[in-house]
């Protein structure tokens, strides 16, 4: 989610690129940087933190010239530091760069260059790029980039600019957006539309895999084969407040139509074949002999997260997992002993009682690994390894595309581990790999969907007091975070049960206006949760049903019946929070609340 500016014109270009960065901080990040061209070189200038930082620098060594590229980082290869901001630069100073995305085959291309003496002064998959262009550099910035885009595996936008040719940029994307901005004598690029409106509603949108040369006269786009296509000039009618949110009512909305293209980053480069590939978190089978039993720290949603996780590691490492809440953990003077591997989950990374509680697993020897969100964020700094889900940031308080890659992401480390000691099957890893494969399709054609049930259900039910979410095993945890993003934005209390607690208590609750939300995709304990729904409909409750496509049983059962594609049973807690997410915000529209920023709570808990 890294934010990419470009300007070629008359204006001052760094004026044009922070204005336009300014835009783009809602896209969140750790670090700016621009570089200017003026014809005798790039002029690269940088700074770690707010955008503010950067401007310090420009005023205190000023950047002139009318070409230039900016970018604000948000971190996926290499902590957030000055060394690793972009823009990059070349061996030889003439080329810089600036990328959104990961390129997956950074690594195999790193040792290439490394071979041929190419010296690396950053962590980033970009700056392998970076050298790349210059090593094939030829005189021809747009046929260079031609050249070495067919060596690159991943998703991407670049902008590249050379101090050899000081009056063009060229652009390209992969899987990840770049617009472009036509303008009179000046034209732009932007990964968004905010950071263009200041100057130009008229915008290009690149389509996946064309290549772009923009200069002042004009822009030019090929296609993968370097054939001249016709450009399509469009003119928005966004407004800053509106394109920010690219559309949507909501940032909370926005984000959980991102869902699709989260997961595809937290599994991009972890599957290799029909194996799940976690080389970059160093684990060896040595490193885990001896490890005896598994902790999971989390606070919220992560902590619901790490409860689909100790189902998920028991399952395939066959290992003991237990889960505390982080806050709890603290105070319970817990057995701690080097036999124990603790894992802590925090899509911020700053969670203040995740991180006194693994202070206190690392006081006491056991090994640690971080699921976290935020590159070089304080938990991961505390960690052995980390599993970092690649979410991008997250603006609405309450939780959605980072619940769902922490439960992406501790597949990969069950599934991972699980081999690592033996005790998965190639067969079964491989059912896995597939179902995670599949996975952002069915996230996305289950939002492309019109769920009709959800938002009936969100106005038939928004004045009620209580909900009742149930489920069993895997999704046991979805009823619980199902329930806790409706009380974070509606501010209708709900509560999570499993469902064979039902007949142990709050089945006493239910009546003919109390509403159940019964989580039972196909699985091992569909048939049970089933029991538990025909409990409730017999004392005449209502009952909102998540269930796999055709299950017809369910649709006779059901009030308001949901449906979620058919997936592997590990993976159903993924797609079937979904419509819960939906569901919560639906009803916290109707009654009017200030969705993305639900009262008395914070984005992240950095205090006790």
């Amino acid at each position: 989610m890294c934010g990419i500016v470009g300007y070629v014109g008359s204006r001052e270009a760094t004026e044009v690129l922070i204005e336009g960065l300014r835009r783009l901080e809602y896209r969140g990040y750790d670090s700016a940087g621009v570089a200017v061209l003026n014809g005798s070189g790039v002029q690269v200038r940088k700074a770690v933190g707010r955008l503010s930082a950067l401007e310090d620098e420009l005023r205190t060594n000023p950047a002139k010239g009318g070409v230039g590229i900016g970018h604000t980082r948000w971190a996926t290869h290499g902590v957030p530091n000055l060394v690793n901001s972009h823009p990059h630069v070349s061996y030889d100073g003439k080329l810089s760069i600036i990328h959104n995305g990961i390129i997956e085959n950074y690594r195999e291309l790193k040792n290439e260059l490394l071979e041929q003496g190419v010296q690396f002064k950053s962590d980033t998959d970009t700056e392998v790029v970076a050298h790349l262009l210059a090593k094939n550099y030829d005189g021809d910035l747009l046929a260079t980039v031609h050249k070495v885009l067919k060596r690159l595996r991943g998703a991407y936008a670049i902008a590249v600019c050379h101090s050899d040719e000081p009056n063009r940029i060229i652009a390209t994307r992969v899987g990840s957006p770049l617009v472009i901005g036509v303008g009179e004598g000046e034209n732009f690029l932007a990964s968004d539309v905010p950071a263009l409106l200041k100057y130009t509603r008229k915008v290009i949108f690149l389509a996946e895999g064309c290549l772009a040369e923009v200069t002042r006269e004009g822009v030019r786009l090929f296609n993968t084969e370097m054939q001249p296509i016709e450009a399509t000039v469009t003119e928005t009618d966004l407004t800053l407040d509106a394109a920010e949110k690219e559309g949507y009512e909501h940032f909370m909305l926005k984000e959980v139509h991102e869902q699709p293209h989260a997961l595809s980053e937290t599994i991009r480069g972890r599957i290799e074949g029909e194996r799940i590939d976690l080389s970059e978190l160093g684990l060896t089978a040595d490193m885990l002999h001896g490890v005896n039993r598994i902790a999971i720290l989390a606070c919220g949603t992560s902590l619901y997260s790490g409860m689909v996780g100790k189902y998920l590691l028991e399952r395939f490492t066959r290992i003991p997992t237990e889960t505390w809440s982080a806050s709890e953990f603290r105070y319970a003077d817990p057995v701690i002993d080097p036999g124990m591997l603790v894992v802590a989950v925090s899509q911020s990374g700053e969670t203040a009682d995740t991180l006194e509680a693994l202070r206190i697993v690392k006081a006491g020897g056991a090994r640690t690994i971080a699921v976290c969100n935020v590159m070089g964020s304080s938990i991961p700094r505390h960690c052995d390894a980390t599993l970092y889900t690649r979410a991008g940031p997250e603006i609405g308080v309450a939780s959605t595309k980072a619940y769902t890659t922490q439960l992406a992401g501790f597949v990969l480390l069950a599934v991972g581990i699980g081999r690592l000691l033996n005790r998965v099957s190639d067969v079964e890893e491989a059912r896995i790999v597939q179902g995670l494969r599949e996975l952002p399709a069915q996230v996305k054609s289950l939002l492309d969907e019109d769920i009709v049930a959800v938002k009936r259900c969100a106005k038939r039910y928004k004045d009620v007091f209580n909900f009742m979410y149930i489920g069993r095993h895997f999704n046991y945890p979805t009823a619980m975070e199902g329930a806790l993003k409706l009380k974070e934005i509606s501010y209708i209390h709900a509560e999570g049960y499993a469902g064979g607690e039902m007949k142990h208590g709050p089945l006493a609750l239910v009546e003919g206006t109390f509403p159940t939300i019964a989580i039972a995709p196909q699985g091992k304990t569909r048939e049970k949760l089933i029991s538990n729904v025909q409990e409730i409909k017999a004392r005449k409750g209502v009952v909102v049903m998540v269930s796999t496509h055709g299950d017809e049983e369910a649709r006779e059962l059901a009030d308001y019946l949901i449906e979620i594609p058919a997936c592997e049973e590990e993976l159903s807690p993924i797609l079937a929070v979904v419509p819960l997410q939906l569901l919560a915000y639906y009803t916290a529209t109707q009654l009017g609340r200030d969705v993305d920023k639900p009262r008395n709570l914070a984005k992240s808990v950095t205090v006790e």
